[in-house]
């Protein structure tokens, strides 16, 4: 299966490029895989850059989880980071994935210097 960057990703998200756009949704039709860093980086894009808020990064990730044509690396974590990112509006969705991809791996806790994230079950304060 062939894969995508985060640029194709934010294309297919922000749809503000017509011409690149075409590209990635051309691109994408034959299935496409997103990797847990792309996802990381573009849920920073899109909140840094474009500004979107929490809850409509929560709805980018879903949708994602659901895309018909695309496949994202590790599902179930990227489902339960979805789940962790609801509960804990303060947190970014990069917090919480890479808190469940430590949880899947099976390396708890998690240590951070990050108050917000401490409170979150697996992660501990240093």
């Amino acid at each position: 299966m062939r894969a995508v960057d985060t640029n194709i990703l934010v294309r297919l998200i922000t749809r503000d490029d017509p011409k690149q756009l075409a590209a990635a949704e051309a691109y994408i039709t034959k299935g496409a895989w997103v990797s847990t860093v792309v996802l990381a980086e573009t849920s920073w894009v899109l909140g840094a850059v474009y500004e979107l808020g929490h809850d409509e990064i929560a709805t980018v990730v879903e949708m994602l989880l659901s895309h018909e044509h695309l496949s994202l690396q590790d599902a179930e974590v990227v489902s339960a980071a979805l789940e962790q990112y609801r509960e804990a509006p303060t947190l970014g969705f990069t917090d919480t994935l890479v808190l469940e991809i430590a949880r899947k791996a099976g390396h708890l806790p998690l240590g951070t210097f990050d108050k917000r994230l401490s409170k979150v079950h697996g992660a501990e304060r240093l």
